[in-house]
């Protein structure tokens, strides 16, 4: 346990660092205009089906690249908002309340906070943000799972995130959110994969607020 907790510290900041292995689209292939405009329909269901998400609730899987695992609950309220609830015996906390990413470390007592903006994060949470623009499809080999890769050029410090969706007609859009990889600044990689995800559920602005362990505990 001991190990994952150091490995969650490590993916904290970027809660992103992926690469699942997918090949970038080749020249040719973006070359022909048939392909790129399905690909430019299948990005444009995409952002819709991401923008069509009101509240989402599901258990995740985390991975580093070192292939270390937790597990876990999100829960996601746009705009802006994400509780990761680890797993019992794992004391940490990752919110977003809107504005910025917090990672609560309850075990040492530390805060260390970003702005949703500077993280890859802010291509799921911000809703300033435009994915359609940073956008590009990368093939999957399979008609029902679209991959995007989303990076600001003009900042690659914000790292790069690549979201998998599935056709599932019960999804906003038809698009299910079926997990992400990150990729921070420094190569730091995380793959968050999802199940039983559930969506419409009423969610409490409650749920993204924290307790501050740096506050002495009065008696």
């Amino acid at each position: 346990m001991n190990k994952i907790k150091t490995s969650i510290r490590k993916m904290g900041r970027p809660l992103a660092a992926l690469s699942l292995g997918l090949a970038a689209a080749t020249p040719a292939m973006l070359a022909a205009p048939t392909v790129a405009q399905a690909q430019s329909s299948d990005i444009e269901r995409a952002v819709s089906a991401l923008r069509g998400i009101s509240t989402l609730r599901a258990n995740f899987v985390q991975t580093d690249r070192s292939g270390q695992s937790v597990s876990g609950v999100l829960t996601l309220k746009r705009p802006g908002k994400i509780r990761f609830q680890y797993q019992k015996g794992v004391p940490l906390l990752i919110v977003g309340d809107g504005k910025a990413l917090t990672m609560i470390d309850y075990e040492v007592r530390q805060v260390q906070r970003w702005p949703i903006s500077n993280s890859p994060l802010g291509a799921l949470l911000d809703p300033n943000k435009d994915v359609a623009r940073f956008a590009k499809q990368l093939p999957t080999g399979d008609p029902g799972v679209i991959s995007l890769q989303v990076r600001d050029p003009k900042h690659p410090e914000y790292g790069t995130i690549t979201m998998i969706f599935v056709r599932n007609a019960g999804a906003p859009g038809g698009l299910q959110l079926d997990s992400w990889v990150a990729l921070d600044s420094q190569n730091k990689r995380t793959t968050v994969r999802l199940s039983g995800q559930q969506y419409g559920v009423a969610v409490d602005d409650k749920t993204f607020k924290w307790t501050d362990p740096r506050r002495p505990v009065t008696r």
